[in-house]
């Protein structure tokens, strides 16, 4: 199990942490909780990768920072 919280810039409201939130329920992630600027997510590497996560984010219209 891996756990990781990353940063997101873009994100000012709860209409963002909706948006991050929806994107990353389609994931194998067995846990996570999405703030405004972060994300904290636990997952099996088998199953998901952090890049995997990234690309979520990314695709739902915000930047991560690494």
């Amino acid at each position: 199990m891996q756990a990781e919280t990353i940063k997101i810039t873009g994100m000012t409201c709860n209409h963002c942490v909706k948006s991050v939130e929806d994107a990353i329920k389609q994931l194998p992630a067995d846990k996570y909780e999405v703030k405004i600027g972060s994300l904290y997510v636990e997952y099996d590497q088998a199953k998901l990768t952090k890049q995997q996560i990234i690309k979520t984010i990314e695709e739902s219209g915000y930047e991560v920072i690494q």
